[in-house]
Order: structure tokens, then sequence, then C-alpha cells
């Protein structure tokens, strides 16, 4: 402040009102000019003819700098204030809130009001429920909300419709729905957060039946209401509502934004309708980042991988800067079609705009170098990762595990079960290791693995990992064990895995277990004639004939034909096949 006290007299030569002398027209002129400052600069001149004035008006500076977010002026006036009052209070918590998202400090001074004796109102607790929403803080938010009931607020809307947000964001979808149904009258702002909360905790089904109830009670959706059904569609596969949602819009003559747009994209993109896709992100005049994030990953998750690469590649000359979410994007359409060039690109721009240490394209970046066969960049990424998760860990011990490299992928393993900290081995981890297993033949180790799930991490083996055991059984030609495995999985299991078991049996000319195979094969898979060519020949390899005849005779029976076999040669770019 005394600071502010030396520019003072330096300020005033040059500020016309201080020529007024009334002290009232000073204050007037004073406030009129803050709110109309620029920048903090004109603010702390304002500030400083206040305090040469012996005005004190600390809550519309207040508001000003807010609203300019600085943060450290802002706080070092409140804590200036000799005595806050709720006004001040409400002021800082909403800018915590919003402008500098600073959730932990909005809850701590929310505490602090309450222990001066203060009150707080409806005009604080709706940020202190966004702040318990973004913390997770559940506790907290029971707690205020409790408070809330006893003082009569929870019949005020904004109280209520940031009560099903925090209730929404804690994952206690009924609790937020029973605050919704507690609503007297409900308006297009009740009805998007309670939509909103279900389509962004995952709650899709639940999300479109509340918009058709909305739909029934004729209120008019607005952008929000939509982006959000949009969501959900795309999560249910909903296309008809998904097409119904883009006619509306057109039909009422909406805007296609940035926001509308995206979630239109990003809708067909998870139906699999790539064209309609498509045709939304060309209509859009103006795409920002996330418009070309949404149509390159709509591609990427389609396996349209080429066109992903296209797409972006276009987005750089039409000089939008990718983000980590494009990156991701690419690195996976890399990944499915062995582009090393590109991922190597890639990894070079994200190292430039220090994006190479964000955890979700490290992971991507593993991904892509693992599936282009570049294990060793793989590992090096992560390596220099400063943080890592479950994914992470699981990518690298799958990455070492399918590239022939099963004794890192094992030591890799042990390393993350010591020193993994909060990433403790999953069910994808398993599955992993199991898989190392599997391809080097480690029958012991597979099986000490399987054990371990349960007996040090309270996993309950999958089918996934049961399967892995029957592989590994299998290739070692222990068809018994195989088999015992089969018959203890715990849901219907996979004519893959039966169709590797049986094939074993073949090599091994085991016809016992191969007829339980068969059996079973024939029960879930009766039209693949593999199945019952399989079965002849093992039979005929064993001279017994009659069985032989048997079962080709049952696959004439059954009206199943043998599917011809087919190679492909590459002529230039055109494919030409060969049937046999």
């Amino acid at each position: 402040m005394e600071v502010m006290l030396l520019r003072a007299k330096a300020y005033s030569r040059h500020l016309a009102f201080t020529e007024l002398n009334d002290p009232s027209l000073l204050r007037e002129k004073l406030l009129s000019l803050l709110k109309k400052c620029p920048s903090t600069k004109t603010v702390q001149q304002i500030h400083t003819q206040m305090l040469v004035n012996f005005i004190q008006k600390p809550n519309f500076l207040l508001i000003r700098i807010i609203d300019l977010k600085d943060f450290n002026y802002a706080s070092l006036l409140f804590h200036q204030i000799s005595r806050p009052n709720e006004y001040a209070f409400n002021v800082m918590i909403r800018g915590l809130t919003t402008a500098w998202q600073k959730y932990s400090h909005s809850l701590k001074l929310y505490y602090q009001m309450k222990r001066l004796g203060l009150k707080p109102d409806n005009f604080t607790y709706p940020f202190v429920f966004i702040s318990c929403a973004n913390l997770l803080a559940l506790n907290h938010g029971v707690s205020v909300h409790s408070s809330v009931f006893k003082i009569g607020l929870d019949e005020d809307d904004h109280v209520s419709h940031s009560l099903i947000t925090m209730y929404a964001r804690c994952g206690k979808l009924d609790s937020a729905r029973k605050v919704f149904d507690e609503i007297r009258e409900r308006d297009l702002v009740s009805w998007n957060s309670m939509i909103s909360g279900y389509s962004k905790m995952g709650y899709a089904k639940e999300a479109v039946e509340l918009f058709g109830r909305m739909r029934e009670e004729e209120f008019f959706p607005d952008e929000i209401t939509l982006v959000s059904v949009l969501g959900s569609c795309g999560d249910l596969g909903d296309l008809v509502l998904g097409k119904w949602v883009e006619g509306f819009v057109v039909k009422n003559k909406m805007d296609l934004n940035f926001y509308m747009g995206s979630a239109l994209i990003d809708m067909y993109g998870k139906c699999g309708a790539l064209v309609s896709a498509r045709q939304v992100f060309d209509a859009m005049v103006n795409k920002d980042v996330v418009t070309w994030n949404a149509m390159i990953t709509a591609y990427a998750q389609n396996g349209l991988s080429n066109e992903a690469i296209m797409l972006f590649n276009r987005m750089k000359y039409a000089g939008v800067n990718p983000d980590k979410i494009t990156l991701i994007g690419v690195l996976s359409a890399c990944a499915s079609i062995g582009a090393l060039d590109l991922g190597k690109w890639v990894d070079k721009y994200a190292s430039q705009r220090g994006l190479r240490h964000d955890i979700f394209v490290a992971t991507a970046l593993i991904d892509m170098y693992a599936k282009c066969g570049s294990i060793d960049d793989a590992l090096k990424v992560f390596e220099d990762m400063p943080v890592t998760n479950e994914v992470s860990w699981n990518a690298m011990i799958s990455a070492l595990a399918f590239n022939g490299r099963a004794q890192e992928a094992l030591l890799l393993f042990e390393r993350m079960s010591k020193e993994g900290g909060a990433a403790r081995p999953n069910d994808v981890t398993f599955i992993g290791v199991l898989s190392a297993c599997v391809h080097a033949g480690l029958v012991d180790e597979g099986r000490r693995l399987f054990d371990l799930m349960s007996s040090s991490f309270g996993l309950i083996p999958k089918s996934e990992h049961y399967s892995c055991m029957v592989d590994l059984y299998a290739r070692a030609g222990h068809l018994s064990e195989a088999w015992d495995f089969v018959e203890r999985m715990p849901e219907k299991v996979d004519e893959i895995v039966l169709g590797a078991l049986l094939g074993a049996c073949q090599k091994q000319k085991n016809t016992d277990v191969s007829q339980r195979v068969m059996q079973l094969l024939l029960e879930i898979e009766s039209s693949n004639s593999g199945n019952y060519v399989i079965s002849s020949k093992i039979f005929a390899n064993l001279k017994m004939w009659d069985d032989s005849a048997k079962m080709r005779a049952l696959m004439r029976e059954k009206g199943v034909s043998k599917t011809p076999g087919c190679s492909w040669i590459g002529i230039d770019d055109p494919k030409q096949s060969n049937w046999k």
C-alpha cells in the first residue's frame, strides 16, 4: 500500500477528476472510471486515488480485479480488508471458483466466513457446491447441503441446480435426482443440470429418458440440452435420436458453432456414421481445434487411419495448432497402420510443445511405437515419464509381451508391483504378463501369476485370464490342464480359444480332449466349417475312419459348406484375389 501512496502524487497531476472538490463527486467519478478499467495497471491508478482521498470502497475494487483475473492483487486486497462482510466473501468465493478454478481456496474461504459469524446466502452456496463438485469433496458437499436445508435455501433455484451438479459429479446420481424431483417449478436450467449430470457420468440411458420427459412437458431444449443428449446418443449408439437432434438444430435455425458441431461429429463418429460426421464437419464455416479433433478421432476410432492422417495434414495446413487430444488421435491412427515416420514427427512435436510428458500423450506414444515394432523407443518414452499410471505401465508391459520380450515384461511387472505407488497391477496388467508367458512358453510362471491375482492382489480372474491359461497349456501340450481351465471359465468360452485348443489336440493326436472340445465347439459355433474339417482330420489321423466320416456327414446334414480359401496378391495399388 505504501508503494501505491507514493504513486498517488505522480498520478494526481494527470487525472482531471482530482480537481473535483466535492468528495461525493470524486467518489462517483472514481467508481465510474473503475468500471471501465481495461487492465490491472489502470485499476491500481484508481486504487491509489481512493487511498489518497480516503475513499473506502474495497468491494468495488475487488469485483473489478476479479473480472480482470488478477489473483495475487485480489488476494492481497481481500486480506487487507479489516472486516470483510458477506458481500466481500461472496465476491471472492465466486472469483476463486469461476475466474481461477481454485476450488480448495474457495472452500476454505467459506469455512472462514462461517467462523467469523457471517451468514452464507444464496449467492454463496452455488459456488461452494461447484467447488465441492470439482474437488469430488462429497463429505463437504453433504455437510454444506445440511446447512442449506437448515436455513431453508434448499428451494432456491440456483442452489438446487448447483446441488444437482455436485451430487452428479461425485457419482451420487440418486441424490442428484432426489434434488431434481423436489424442485417444485422446474425451468430449463433444472432439466439441463440433471440431463448433463447423467450424460457426463455415463448414465446415457437415463439422460435420454429424462430428455424424453422434458419434451413431453413441452420445454424447448437449448444448445446445452442438445449437446448433453448428443453425448448420450453416442454412448448408446442411438443414431435415430442423434439424427433427430441434428434435424431439430436445422429446423430451428440454431447456430452450428464449435460446441454443437463438435458434439454432432462426435455422436456420428461413435455411431459409425462417418459420412454424416464429415458432412457436419465440412458444413462448419469456422472450425476450432476441438472440431478438428472430433473428426480426426472419429476416423481413428473407426479404423479409417489413412483418413485421420490426411485430415491431420489438412489441419496443419489450415494453421490450427494440434493439442494433446489431436496427438492422441493421430498416434492411434499411426499405430493402426504402422506409420512410424509420422509417429516420430508427432513425438518430436510433442517434445517441442511440452506435451511429451503428458501422461496420455506419452502412453499413446508407447502404444504407437510398440505396434510399429520400435520397442526401444517405447521404453525410452516410458522411462522419461515423470508420472505414470496403471494405463502407462500396462501399455509398456503389453508392448514387451507382444513383441517377444517376455522376460523384460515380467521384470517390469515386478517393478510395477514394488515401485508403481498408486499404480497397482489390475486385470489388464495380468493379461499382459500372462500373454508374455504364453509367447515364451513359461508354464510354471504363468500358473504362479494366475494364482497371484487373487492371493496377492484381490483380483478375480476373468474369461480373458482363463483364455490365456488355456492357450499357455495348449501350446505346451498340457491338454488336460487346458481343458480343466475351459471348464472353470466363469463365462461363455471363446470359440477362438477352443479352436486353438482343438488345433493343439490335432497336433498331439489327443482324442479324449478333442472330442470334448469338438462337442462344445459344435454347440456354440455350429455353422463354422473349420470345426468339422479339423475334427474329421483328427479322427482320420488316428485312423478312426467311421468317426471321420460321421463328422463330414454331420456337416452336410446341417447344410454347412466349406469356405473357399482366399489369398491376396498386390499388383501396384489394386489388389487381386486368388480363390482356392
